[in-house]
């Protein structure tokens, strides 16, 4: 640190290099500005020596060696700045007596060596925007993202902040073409100051690049732990359901039972329901969902398969003190793990004492957190180890963007300061620029305490060999190494858990032979490779000496995963549900189960589980021990409430509870119908003369789902379920004969809540109106019903006449989502 005509000027150095060149700094506030004409009084130093355990990150076990310098300025007011240097890099903050009214702006800046080459990203809310490659002076007139990487002469320096909280605005770098200065600009036009105040940490983390990239730099300057008891904090890989079943999966209890399945079945820990599940059919927000929710039946089906549910939640669902005690204290007695939450979109010191106050709130009832839409991380993960990680990443959601050279940046830009919520193996992505060995390698390239995987079940069933990789992989480190690299063209990592170092490796471009440095500790390893073959993944296992090459072939955009160990073989016992099946099947009201398994199992129960209300006649099937080969079967007649409160199709799920409550279970659907007097008729039950729906056949008894016969849903409209009906789309029509008996028909019509499948996808609801035609003469017309409209009932006589037409046509606001149901279509006839 230098003063330079009464500016504060600080410079960084690494051995010959000068990778930080004379920055001024300074602060002014209302009513004071200590940017200019100070002069030193004073300095001290002392030496900071800190341990601590990290629940998630590059390591776990962490030492703490800072050289502290307090220089304290006299000028308009006292100005006390803080200089700390370690091994991995350089930081200061400013601390200010109270009384100097809010804090309006810093003139701190970072002075960069013309010629350095840049990796930055421009700046937006929610840190979503791809990093390139630049020049540090020449780099385009804008505002830039925390971190910010530069390389001068091989030495490399990240810019960012640490320790930001509620007393702060967050920043970002300010940059005029031309200049190598790198100014800080708040987020706010001022930062509200009640007493003294600190300013977050300006870091650079400086040194090789495996230094930068290795570094825990950022964290290390944070507060210490708030958090006493972190042993509920368990890292760990996540089935995610947002790519993997979109916006139609957060309102599925039936595709979260098949996600968690899966999880179940390779031993991953965590199940995460993303948005969706609190708004109704039509993707409104649904005001009951708290009373009314699937999500406790979800939580107690994956419990029973050893998973936890983590949800999704938007930031404005917790956004007042009475929303997050109320909704936090309900979700830990739904017995949620986690939190992802969202859209916070803003780095205010507003947003950040929002920060503030719902870190402690989901610690006290043990909720591990996924920020989404959110800030980086300034040291988050030391001071609130219960966050796992949070995404502000251009990362695997993005349709665009995602090239190899952003993705090959990241681990040196975003990924050095700490969990970053990628999202990797989305395989069915269209838009995935990687190999699939390159998004495999993924999973060990960036860290996160939550590792939050996107593919579907049948992509990764297609990769067998990627599914043995990463039911393998963890999620936390002890220690992490770089083994080859270079931002924006390639990363290669190798991270330890316990005694197996797991290595990643990315490219971008062009196919190419690869040269990658086994610097591993001493002695000879089994390496167990997974690489991109002619017609896919491909494994194999080399033996490798500490210190030799390992040479490898990639394809474009490729890369490797590998696993490292000394034994026979780097593969250890995956803690999984022992893969059983169960078969149900159901003919009217009987419903059939049997349990079958390819491992020995234990004290094993077969039963249908029926919802509230209905009872099942027949005593559960037990046994002491079945073994593969053999199986256990029942039949039961299940038996609906004397009133039912609903009618249609219910999935009576066959329960087979063994190995002291492991649970697995298959459907069987049972169709209840509501009963007609004698003299009424269903339309459904009776034969027409022609048939015609704008999008695939009409069906019976259950929705026009599509082009297709049988693809659609029991109707329900407005989420009103019905035992019988007409299911269509506009425009259509449905002839019947009538004879001389027959006097009335009924029906309650509406756009079938099928249609929220759509409004779901693509955002758009329908409209229809419903006619009923008595030979050619229009006897009833329900007007222009849209998603919203509430179920209309029509009662028509239909006395003389001889031919009856449904009519829906098209409500004409342009929009093909016109599912319509004549729910419940009766005649009488005497």
């Amino acid at each position: 640190m230098t003063l330079s005509n009464g500016v504060p000027m600080l410079s960084v150095t690494r051995g010959a290099t000068t990778v930080l060149e004379a920055s001024p700094l300074g602060v002014v506030t209302e009513r004071a500005d200590l940017s200019t004409g100070l002069r030193l009084t004073g300095r001290t130093e002392r030496r900071v020596v800190e341990h601590y355990t990290a629940s998630s990150g590059k390591q776990r076990q962490r030492t703490v060696v800072h050289k502290e310098e307090r220089y304290s300025f006299a000028g308009a007011a006292r100005l006390d700045l803080v200089v700390r240097t370690a091994r991995d890099g350089v930081a200061y903050r400013y601390e200010l007596p109270a009384g100097l009214g809010n804090v309006l702006r810093e003139t701190s800046a970072f002075v960069v060596p013309s010629a350095s080459t840049a990796w930055i990203a421009k700046y937006r809310r929610d840190y979503e925007n791809p990093f390139v490659q630049t020049n540090a002076a020449t780099a385009e007139t804008a505002e830039y993202l925390h971190p910010a990487l530069f390389e001068t002469n091989g030495v490399y320096s990240l810019l960012t902040e640490s320790a930001v909280d509620g007393r702060h605005s967050g920043a970002r770098l300010v940059h005029t073409a031309g200049s190598p200065s790198y100014a800080i600009k708040y987020w706010d036009e001022q930062v509200v100051v009640d007493g003294p105040w600190q300013s977050p940490w300006r870091t650079a983390v400086v040194g090789s690049l495996a230094d930068v990239s290795t570094s825990t730099f950022v964290d290390d300057l944070a507060p210490r732990s708030r958090v006493r008891d972190t042993s509920w904090i368990k890292p760990g890989k996540v089935f995610w359901s947002w790519l993997a079943g979109g916006r139609e999966a957060g309102q599925s209890l039936a595709m979260q039972k098949q996600y968690v399945d899966y999880a179940a079945a390779h031993g991953w820990p965590y199940a995460l329901v993303d948005a969706g599940w609190y708004f109704d059919p039509n993707w409104d927000y649904d005001p009951s969902w708290e009373k009314t929710s699937w999500i406790p039946d979800l939580v107690a089906y994956a419990a029973a398969r050893g998973v936890k549910i983590h949800l999704w939640i938007h930031y404005d669902e917790l956004d007042t003190p009475e929303e997050s005690a109320a909704r936090l204290a309900l979700f830990e007695r739904w017995g949620i793990a986690g939190v992802k939450i969202d859209f916070m979109d803003s780095d205010g010191q507003d947003r950040n004492r929002w920060y503030d106050r719902i870190l402690p709130e989901t610690a006290a009832h043990k909720l591990l957190v996924n920020f989404h839409g959110s800030t980086i991380p300034h040291g988050i993960h030391r001071t609130w180890p219960h966050v796992m990680t949070m995404e502000a990443v251009h990362g695997g959601e993005k349709s665009s963007g995602l090239t190899g050279s952003h993705l090959t940046a990241l681990p040196f830009t975003r990924g050095v300061v700490g969990g970053m919520d990628y999202t990797p193996l989305a395989w069915h992505r269209p838009s995935r620029t990687t190999s699939d060995a390159h998004e495999l390698a993924l999973t060990v390239i960036y860290e996160s305490g939550l590792a939050n995987l996107a593919g579907r079940p049948e992509d990764y069933a297609a990769r067998p060999v990627a599914e043995r990789f990463v039911d393998q992989v963890p999620t936390a480190w002890d220690e992490t190494r770089l083994l080859s690299g270079r931002p924006a063209d390639h990363s290669v990592f190798a991270r330890r858990s316990g005694d197996r170092w797991f290595i990643g490796g990315g490219y971008s471009g062009a196919a190419r032979t690869v040269s990658v440095p086994f610097d591993l500790p001493s002695g000879r390893w089994r390496v167990e490779i997974t690489r991109d073959g002619p017609a896919g993944l491909v494994r194999e296992v080399r033996n490798v000496r500490a210190g030799d090459v390992l040479t490898l072939d990639v394809a474009a955009n490729g890369g490797f995963a590998a696993i490292a160990c000394r034994g026979s073989s780097c593969e250890r016992p995956v803690r999984a549900v022992p893969p059983t099946s169960v078969s149900a099947s159901a003919r009217g009201f009987a419903v059939t189960g049997l349990f079958q398994t390819r491992e020995d199992v234990r004290n094993v129960t077969l039963a249908p589980r029926v919802p509230a209300g209905w009872s099942v006649q027949g005593a559960p099937v037990k046994a002491r021990s079945v073994r593969p080969g053999q199986a256990l079967s029942g039949t039961w007649t299940v038996v609906p409430p004397a009133q039912p409160s609903s009618y249609g199709y219910f999935d009576i799920p066959v329960v087979a509870s063994f190995n002291g409550g492991v649970e697995a279970e298959k459907t069987a659907r049972v169709h209840l119908v509501k009963p007609l007097s004698d003299s009424w008729s269903y339309l459904s039950d009776r034969p027409w003369v022609s048939a015609s729906g704008g999008d695939g056949p009409v069906e019976k008894d259950i929705t026009n789902g599509g082009a297709s016969a049988g693809d659609g849903r029991g109707i329900a409209i407005r989420r009103v379920t019905y035992g019988k009906g007409l299911g269509t789309h506009a425009s259509s029509e449905i002839t019947y004969k009538l004879d001389s008996r027959c006097t009335a028909f009924a029906a309650s019509v509406g756009v079938d809540d099928e249609a929220g499948l759509d409004v779901a996808r693509q955002r758009t609801g329908g409209t229809v109106s419903f006619q009923v035609l008595g030979d050619g003469v229009v006897l009833s017309d329900s007007g222009v019903l849209g998603v919203r409209t509430p179920v209309r009932d029509l009662a028509v006589d239909v006395t003389g006449v001889s031919t009856l037409t449904l009519r829906v046509l098209d409500g004409g606001d342009g929009v093909v989502n016109d599912h319509a149901s004549w729910a419940d279509a009766r005649i009488r006839c005497s």
